[in-house]
């Protein structure tokens, strides 16, 4: 609803703007631009996440997926605790991680969904805080990122040469996401 209200807002004073300073016409022109090149990138990036989500499906279907969370379960034990004894959990965060791994957020969206249901299910039936729902939601959020496939697609698209070259300063920003995160999720654990 804000934003509803911030973009009417934008638009307005640029037709308001426009009509005053004399350039209503390049106003709508540039309406007319920036919509069609919107309508380009969300298709490129509708490409580039169809392909990974593919991909997703591929590992999931033949236990690769399985693979990498069976890989990722020491860090999962870590992180979760008691939660991570639970497989169906430990199945889903694993999934998600890996996801996000890959730069998927919108393919990791489904399992953290599902590992946010089982962690809330398991913290009621424990009678206990659902902590490691909001551990997973802010480790899903700051996700660790070896490859940055759909900032790599923005950038493939707006025509970068190396739309990698971006990789050092995406893994040194988002370990330092993670880690401060977790740490400021482990320390007010507990807190009202």
């Amino acid at each position: 609803m804000i934003m509803t209200v911030v973009i009417v807002i934008m638009l307005g004073a640029s037709l308001i703007f426009g009509a005053v300073t004399g350039q209503i016409a390049q106003v709508s022109q540039a309406t007319v631009s920036g919509a069609k090149e919107a309508v380009q990138l969300l298709l490129n990036i509708c490409g580039t996440i169809c392909l990974w989500s593919g991909l997703l499906e591929i590992m999931n279907r033949s236990g690769l997926a399985a693979k990498i969370a069976k890989l990722l379960r020491p860090v999962i034990k870590l992180l979760f605790g008691k939660y991570a004894q639970d497989e169906e959990a430990c199945r889903y965060i694993g999934q998600n991680m890996a996801s996000n791994l890959l730069g998927l957020g919108s393919a990791a969206t489904p399992s953290g969904l599902k590992a946010a249901k089982r962690l809330n299910q398991l913290s009621k039936q424990r009678g206990e805080s659902p902590h490691a729902v909001f551990l997973l939601i802010i480790i899903n959020t700051a996700s660790l990122q070896l490859l940055p496939t759909t900032i790599a697609a923005v950038r493939a698209a707006e025509g970068s040469a190396a739309p990698y070259d971006i990789l050092p300063a995406v893994w040194l920003s988002s370990i330092v996401s993670v880690l401060v995160g977790v740490t400021a999720a482990k320390l007010m654990r507990g807190k009202k």
